[in-house]
């Protein structure tokens, strides 16, 4: 049984990013420690090390949830590879950037403005991944080139809003997703 498989790793991994996101409940990512985290999680320094390189690394691991959710939001619309995205939001979207509120000041650590820092990077990755693997799954042109234009505006704008570098009147989680997603549209049309 590799490491992989094996029940008891994951039990492990699953108690430190418990751990971790309810230590961040009450305080910034830089103001936690791994020895509060191995506490609380209940498990030894060197089990945590044995996992993660640092905290910075279960953090994104912690929060690849946000990576999953937002990844399946931008295309719930979807029933067929080829169905024509809808002129409204899905509501997923609108309730994605909810949710993305309630951990922004962990996420807002791991995002940095203008998508960057380790969780924007998987973002930006999964996203690709995903828009450029339905774009030539039915034939449509420049995938590669809309997927990156798609994954890069979407991880740069959720970033700056949890940063609270967009307009105020961009606050509202469904206020946000009926102006990206035209966006997103024409970045598709565009290709």
């Amino acid at each position: 049984m590799t490491a992989r498989t094996d029940p008891r790793t994951a039990r492990t991994k699953e108690r430190l990013r418990e751990s971790l996101l309810a230590a961040c409940a009450d305080r910034p990512l830089g103001e936690v420690s791994v020895s509060a985290v191995v506490r609380r999680a209940g498990v030894g320094r060197a089990t945590f090390y044995l996992h993660y390189e640092d905290l910075t690394a279960l953090a994104v691991d912690a929060c690849a949830d946000v990576v999953h959710a937002a990844v399946d939001a931008l295309h719930a619309w979807q029933t067929d590879p080829s169905a024509l995205p809808p002129a409204r939001p899905p509501a997923a979207l609108a309730a994605f950037l909810g949710g993305a509120a309630d951990r922004a000041a962990l996420y807002r650590t791991l995002l940095l403005p203008g998508g960057g820092g380790p969780l924007g990077e998987r973002l930006y990755r999964e996203l690709r991944e995903r828009s450029r693997a339905e774009r030539a799954a039915v034939g449509a042109p420049r995938p590669e080139l809309v997927a990156s234009a798609v994954a890069a505006t979407f991880t740069a704008v959720l970033a700056d809003w949890l940063h609270g570098d967009l307009p105020a009147g961009l606050a509202d989680p469904a206020e946000l997703a009926d102006r990206i997603w035209p966006l997103l549209i024409a970045l598709h049309r565009a290709g």
